[in-house]
């Protein structure tokens, strides 16, 4: 069985819903980047430089980066000196089995769960990067899974902010620990652990601020409430999640790089993926920051938050391209 088989089958494998979302969230991408490919099978016949320059310059559009890129087209180019002569499909083939295998280089750590009591999670980016809403989808989805979870809101600065995540509460049925306004948002943190502890929580998620404007305020804040966390329950915070706007592009990769002064940043959740045609950043994120990026935020529904998977995302963005390939 060929490798473009295997993608579909493994994407064939997933639930309707998940195929759905996949695709319509990675509509954009797939618009700029597999269409494009897909046109190289008309303009032409073999791979060579012009071939592997014409790649190059799509992979930037896409937003996988230039050193990411670079590697790319090296690895293709040395699959296939040899024989220049090969058809479109099997490059196509051999890109998209280089791309999978650029992300699986650095394997992801599984998301591993305090047994112990509750589980703690730091929700760190940038204000706008959507982390309030990305708190309330993952709170859904934990506890549609029969898990019990709490909120803390920790942005005690951003206007609006202990509000919106208290009217995600009501609607999901899910107690929000709030912090006063304008207060210390380690504060927050230690009552939402207490809380966790006393009512048996098993998840404990903390939506914390993102002031970068302000950036050595901020970053002694995550770290005094990653420090406060610990002494409350042992191990935590057991996840730090960034949490990064896919349509800023490679700005995330610098803003990740701050936030990681500041913490032991363990995951990447992106969010807005259906609204850019960048959804390369995900290649560039794991090549350079060797980071897992556990969720993708692709739509505004509370289910549109997905677990990252490179089948499902190398099938959704190359669909067309995969399917040009198949008839050249």
């Amino acid at each position: 069985m060929s490798f473009l088989d295997k993608l579909k089958e493994a994407f064939g494998a997933r639930s309707e819903d998940e195929k759905a979302v996949y695709l319509s969230g990675f509509r954009k991408t797939r618009s700029l980047f597999g269409k494009q490919m897909g046109d190289l099978a008309y303009r032409y016949d073999k791979v060579d430089d012009e071939f592997l320059e014409t790649v190059e310059v799509m992979l930037l559009q896409a937003d996988v980066g230039v050193e990411t890129a670079d590697l790319i087209c090296q690895r293709l180019k040395e699959s296939t000196e040899k024989r220049w002569a090969v058809n479109y499909s099997d490059a196509i083939e051999r890109l998209l089995q280089i791309m999978k295998e650029l992300y699986e280089e650095t394997p992801d750590p599984p998301i591993v769960w305090n047994t112990e009591g509750p589980s703690v999670i730091l929700l760190e980016g940038v204000n706008g990067s959507g982390k309030t809403t990305t708190c309330a989808k993952l709170g859904r989805r934990y506890q549609s899974q029969g898990r019990s979870v709490a909120f803390t809101a920790a942005d005690t600065f951003r206007a609006g902010a202990i509000q919106q995540l208290e009217e995600w509460g009501q609607r999901l049925q899910i107690p929000v620990i709030a912090g006063k306004e304008g207060g210390d948002p380690s504060a927050a943190v230690v009552d939402g652990c207490r809380y966790a502890k006393e009512h048996q929580t098993d998840i404990l998620i903390c939506d914390t601020a993102g002031r970068l404007q302000n950036k050595q305020n901020l970053m002694k804040e995550l770290a005094k409430m990653s420090r406060v966390s610990g002494r409350e329950i042992a191990g935590a915070p057991h996840h730090i999640w960034l949490i990064l706007d896919a349509t800023t592009g490679q700005n995330g990769l610098r803003q990740a790089e701050v936030f990681q002064q500041a913490t032991p940043v363990t995951g990447i959740i992106l969010t807005k993926m259906d609204g850019t045609s960048k959804g390369g950043i995900v290649l560039a994120i794991k090549h350079q920051l060797k980071l897992p990026v556990y969720y993708i935020g692709l739509g505004e529904q509370p289910d549109d938050l997905k677990p990252f998977d490179i089948d499902s995302y190398l099938y959704s963005i190359a669909e067309d391209m995969i399917n040009a390939g198949k008839k050249a």
